[in-house]
């Protein structure tokens, strides 16, 4: 009896399954940036190109099974058989052909999706014009929040970004401690953020909307709240939010950074109207407090610590 409801259970939720899809929202296939829509072509020409051998193998499965069942004596039977040229050169040929195609479209968009090449298009058939400057932001991911620099414009904000369409965006990313993911999937795919590296993406928007984003890598307890809002908006609406967070923000000073650098978990928006001097490249070099010597310096220092001794050794020999 137990079995029967179970098996009841599952067929009623195999039915009902596509009724649940309908309400998904294919951000990933049906994106808003063109980086995004791009990827997305790759994904839907490579299954196609897959598609070419798996569907004819999976029907000639089912036609085998048929054609050369027990029961059918029309079926000619030849125990001896074990090759055909022309098969075989069908079996190996086709695969062979779809490889290659495959790994040329794979080559060939994988330089041109590169996340460090800076565009070279704003969507399809319109080329970045030559006078366009990249909208800089700098992105921290935290513990466990996102904090957003916009040095064009002196401003920050957590868990709240903000672009205009049909301009250039160049990502600086970093970590403050853990690894994590930065990703918008309705603008361009992942890529990382890590503590002490600086890690870049260039994307466009081109589509007014309201998009979710998150870190894609697992980062500890405030994980699943480490989600924020990007706002995809006309030049005057961009315009109007930078007003906005320059009206209702607060000076991001060293001691508020410090204060906002303590995990926290579901932390709300927040805007900054000023930012210290310098505050993103003292986080990705790991100096923010008084005193500490920069990544950067360390290892500048190291390097003129060498070349003097090389000089001093130099010296000796000589």
């Amino acid at each position: 009896m137990f079995t029967n409801q179970r098996f009841s259970k599952t067929l009623l939720f195999a039915a009902l399954a596509p009724v649940f899809l309908t309400g998904c929202d294919w951000v990933v296939m049906s994106p808003s940036g063109d980086i995004a829509a791009q990827q997305a072509n790759l994904i839907v020409w490579a299954t196609i190109l897959m598609l070419i051998i798996v569907v004819p193998v999976i029907a000639l499965t089912f036609w085998f099974a048929w054609r050369y069942r027990a029961s059918n004596k029309k079926a000619t039977y030849s125990p001896d058989w074990d090759h055909s040229t022309h098969l075989e050169l069908v079996i190996w040929a086709a695969p062979l052909a779809i490889i290659i195609a495959l790994g040329a479209m794979t080559w060939v968009s994988t330089h041109q999706l590169d996340p460090y090449r800076p565009l070279s298009r704003i969507d399809e058939g319109k080329p970045v014009p030559a006078d366009m400057e990249p909208l800089v932001v700098e992105v921290v991911a935290m513990d466990w929040k996102w904090l957003f620099f916009y040095p064009e414009y002196d401003i920050a904000s957590v868990n709240e970004l903000a672009a205009p369409l049909d301009r250039s965006i160049q990502f600086k990313i970093t970590s403050t401690t853990m690894m994590n993911s930065f990703f918008i999937p309705a603008l361009a795919g992942q890529i990382y953020a890590m503590g002490g590296m600086e890690t870049k993406l260039h994307a466009v928007i081109n589509e007014v909307g309201v998009y979710d984003g998150f870190s894609a890598n697992y980062s500890g307890a405030g994980f699943n709240g480490m989600r924020f809002k990007f706002h995809g908006m006309q030049d005057e609406a961009f315009e109007a939010w930078i007003a906005r967070v320059k009206t209702q923000g607060e000076d991001l000073t060293r001691p508020v950074y410090k204060e906002l650098e303590k995990p926290s978990e579901y932390e709300p928006v927040r805007y900054y109207r000023s930012v210290m001097p310098g505050l993103y490249d003292k986080i990705l070099n790991r100096c923010v407090d008084p005193g500490t010597l920069c990544m950067k310096d360390m290892m500048g220092g190291h390097q003129h610590t060498g070349h003097q001794s090389a000089e001093a050794e130099n010296h000796d020999a000589h």
